[in-house]
Parts: structure tokens; C-alpha cells; sequence
């Protein structure tokens, strides 16, 4: 029998995390962290990480579980997803995924097949030495013509990403997006997929006083401690709220620019994770969360998901 796992996605700031806990304490379960950037430790406030207030008794698991230098893919999430809801429901609790770009929670959820082409140490290094003369934007506009599809999932950026991709073709002459494939949205779960969506005015608001409130909790001096002591070029300095300030410490940008940056690329991403998850999410239960009245939106969706569960449970005996 498939164990049954529920999903909360939505772009940044909508209150997936919030739903998370509250569906974990009304329906004994366990939340999965979905999201990348909070796979690390000592990246905190860029990526509001759920406190353990917030966390309110309820179980997290994959937060702060790599180190600030670490190295993690979609592949990896796929693979410790896996263990950790086998875990979960043989303790018979309900394993709630919370979070996450929209390729890293697809791929987890049904069968992607990923590339198994292992890294060449010596073709990496080139790229690198070359990124660091020329930029990385050639090297993205590269990637643009070679698979397009690949490098609409990667931001421009990502380094290491870029670089994956196109390893991976000059070694074996297929694109990533042709060695990552999924088999007909096939799942080995149960998935009930929780979407949740706010007017466009009210979240961009939400995202800008969210930035506010990461600027006064010390956000700069975070940053810049993971500067100094890690450099600019590991995996996740390239998240947003981190990479904005590269420029600033090298004296090309003023502060304020740097916070409006912050603020226009997470209200982006904010966009594009809604365009992944409408166009390739399947049987997404979507919800439209007003801010002054969540509660009531949250008594619908338990609800809901309540129905599902005691369908699935009545199937099941």
C-alpha cells in the first residue's frame, strides 16, 4: 500500500509553514522541510526558518541538517524524502512535506529518473576558473541553447547548477532535461498537494515587510558572516537574500539597492513558483488564503483533507 503524504506548496510568504504545523498537530503528523535554502545551517533569517516557538512541539525534519558549504540536489531531496516518510508513517504518523521549489517537490513526489553521470572534478574546476574571468552569464547563455528547458528551471546565478548542466552534456550528448524524466506523473505515494494563493497586491506587501522584518532581525550581519567565512561561490550564497549582497561588499552597489533587489527577486520567484506549480503540478487542491481571515481558509482545508484521509483509510481496510 502507497503511504499517503500531503504537500503544502505556494510561493514565498503565502503561509505554507503556518498550514504545515497546524495540518501536523490537528492530524498527527511530522513536517518534511521542502525547502532548499533551509537545508543549511547558519542560513536563518534570509530564508525565515521556522523557529521552535513556531515550531510549537511539532516535529522538522530537514532543517539545518548540511553545512553552510554543503552540496545537496533534487536527486538527494527525492532520496531522503523517501526514507524519511517511511519512517513516519511506521510510526504511524502522517508525513507533511512543507516548502519547496516546484522541481525539487515534483521530482520527490513522482518518479523522476535522474542523470546518473558522475561529476569530472577536472572539467568543473575549468568552468570555474572561466566563470570567475568571464561571469557566469555566457556560460547560462550557453545552457539557453543547448536545453532551454534545464534553464528554465535554473536561475541565472546558479553556478553550480549551470555548470551540472552543461557537464552533462558535453560528457554524454543528451541534455539534462532528457536524462530527468518523468513517467507519466506516476507517484509512489499517496499525494494530497495543498496549494495555497493570495492577490497578487496583498502577497507582494506580505513579501516586502517580510524583507523589512529580515533587515531588522540582522539579516546584514548574517550575511556577511557567511561571506567572510565561506566566501561567495558556495551552493547556497546563491539563494535569494544572500546573493543581493555579493555586490554590496564589493563596494558596486549602495545598501538600499540591495534591498530593493531583494525585494523585486523574491517577488519573481514568488511568480515563477506559481507558473511551475499550475503548469506541471497535477491535482493540486488550490486555495486562495486571505491574510485578515486565514483562519477560516485553514478550517476548509482541514476539512478537506480530513474527507481525503477517512476516503483513503476506508479504501485501505
Amino acid at each position: 500500500m502507497k503511504p499517503i503524504v500531503v504537500s503544502v506548496i505556494g510561493p514565498t510568504a503565502v503561509g505554507k509553514s503556518k498550514l504545515g504545523i497546524e495540518i501536523s498537530k490537528r492530524f498527527d503528523g511530522e513536517v518534511i522541510n521542502g525547502d532548499s535554502m533551509q537545508f543549511y545551517r547558519g542560513f536563518n533569517i534570509g530564508t525565515a526558518k521556522v523557529t521552535k516557538e513556531e515550531a510549537d512541539g511539532v516535529a522538522h525534519h530537514l532543517i539545518d541538517f548540511l553545512p553552510e558549504d554543503g552540496q545537496y540536489s533534487a536527486a538527494h531531496f527525492q532520496s531522503d524524502l523517501k526514507s524519511l516518510v517511511d519512517e513516519i508513517t511506521a510510526r504511524d504518523r502522517l508525513p507533511v512535506v512543507v516548502g519547496g521549489t516546484g522541481f525539487y517537490i515534483h521530482s520527490a513526489l513522482y518518479d523522476f529518473n535522474f542523470s546518473e553521470v558522475d561529476r569530472n572534478e577536472g572539467y568543473v574546476d575549468s568552468m570555474m576558473q572561466g566563470i570567475e574571468q568571464n561571469g557566469i552569464e555566457p556560460y547560462f547563455e550557453k545552457l539557453k541553447q543547448v536545453d532551454p528547458d534545464q534553464a528554465n528551471r535554473i536561475h541565472p546565478h546558479n553556478i553550480r547548477r549551470v555548470v551540472r548542466a552543461l557537464e552533462v552534456y558535453e560528457r554524454t550528448g543528451k541534455t539534462m532535461s532528457q536524462l530527468e524524466q518523468v513517467q507519466s506523473n506516476v507517484s509512489p505515494y499517496q499525494p494530497y498537494i495543498i496549494g495555497l494563493d493570495m492577490p497578487r497586491e496583498q502577497l507582494y506587501d506580505r513579501i516586502n515587510r517580510r524583507v523589512d522584518d529580515m533587515i531588522e532581525e540582522g539579516l546584514y550581519d548574517e550575511v556577511y558572516a557567511l561571506y567572510q567565512a565561506y566566501g561567495s561561490t558556495i551552493q547556497a550564497m546563491q539563494g535569494i537574500g544572500y546573493k543581493e549582497w555579493l555586490p554590496y561588499f564589493r563596494n558596486e552597489v549602495m545598501y538600499d539597492d540591495v534591498i530593493s533587489q531583494i525585494k523585486q527577486n523574491t517577488r519573481r520567484f514568488a511568480k515563477r513558483q506559481l507558473t511551475y506549480y499550475r503548469n506541471k503540478l497535477p491535482d493540486v487542491h488550490w486555495y486562495t488564503i486571505d491574510p485578515d481571515r486565514y483562519e477560516k481558509t485553514f478550517e476548509t482545508i482541514f476539512s478537506d483533507l480530513a474527507g481525503f484521509l477517512k476516503h483513503k483509510q476506508n479504501n485501505n481496510n
